[in-house]
């Protein structure tokens, strides 16, 4: 439990200061390289290959993660919230109260990103990974080709095993911690930094890539930034919170956030330079950050 001080709502105060000083801080939240170069470079086919085989496994891998956040919930309240992620992950829609911020490219029946899984109605073409599957098949992936385990590269793999590690933790604390370093990371951008890569290699190769899972989640949390402070008030009250586990958890996974984007940048730059290699031209490391096809 907090101590209690004479000014309760100043002590909290403090504390989020403390969480922008050090978890909201994090490199990865600041500055994304690969995505900076994803979201502005002239991409081919192999680069958006690359891409979705690695992302597909971090998002089907979520999965595992999520469950155990249910199951290691504090309190009936908090599993109930971890179900909503959980089972809306595998098709469940959520209710809304009424039908609204509908994102182009998706059906709207299928992906309203308001309401509650509690009433909704189970679709199999609803769930996620099912959307992602529909991205990739242009691609010449199939269902096989993305998603599992053994597609992942060791980075993509140490980010999906910290999630378990550290957001499915039977730590109340940590697990919260690494819950809000993930919606903060999520609402500094990266989904309109994809989004954009994404449109303009459709707009270049006059592909036709189904962008709907990319858009509806860039959607969704467009409504979770004052979500994700309103709720840290609330665990910031809880008798079993610990201050100090929180950041940590929520560096922590922030590190894992980080080896995952970095493992794919290393990629892109160690293709490029192996392209360039075999024509006898060497670039310099200023001309890396930037390979345009």
């Amino acid at each position: 439990m907090n101590d209690v001080g004479l000014n309760e709502s100043a002590l909290f105060d403090y504390f989020k200061q403390e969480l922008l000083e050090t978890v909201l801080s994090h490199p990865i939240i600041k500055h994304n390289s690969y995505l900076e170069w994803f979201s502005n470079s002239k991409l081919i086919e192999s680069d958006i290959i690359y891409f979705t085989k690695q992302f597909s496994v971090f998002s089907n891998q979520f999965i595992v993660a999520q469950l155990l956040k249910t199951i290691n919930a504090n309190s009936l309240e908090q599993m109930r919230d971890a179900k909503e992620i959980l089972v809306n992950e595998l098709g469940v829609i959520f209710k809304p109260s009424k039908i609204k911020n509908i994102t182009n490219d998706v059906d709207p029946e299928l992906v309203g990103v308001e309401g509650s899984v509690d009433g909704g109605t189970f679709r199999f073409k609803a769930a996620h990974f099912e959307w992602l599957v529909n991205f990739a098949e242009p691609l010449g992936l199939t269902f096989n080709d993305i998603g599992k385990r053994i597609h992942g590269d060791p980075s993509t793999l140490f980010f999906c095993d910290e999630l378990i590690r550290i957001y499915g933790s039977d730590d109340f604390s940590i697990a919260a911690g690494a819950s809000f370093s993930v919606e903060n990371w999520a609402n500094a951008g990266f989904w309109k930094q994809i989004i954009q890569g994404l449109e303009f290699y459709n707009e270049q190769t006059h592909s036709n890539l189904n962008l709907g899972f990319f858009k509806w989640h860039d959607a969704l949390e467009g409504q979770h930034a004052q979500h994700t402070w309103d709720e840290l008030e609330e665990i910031w009250h809880d008798d079993n919170f610990d201050q100090v586990k929180f950041i940590k958890g929520g560096n922590d996974m922030l590190n894992g956030v980080a080896v995952f984007w970095e493992g794919l940048d290393q990629n892109r730059i160690a293709k490029y330079w192996r392209s360039w290699n075999n024509l006898g031209i060497f670039p310099d490391a200023e001309w890396a950050k930037w390979p345009t096809d």
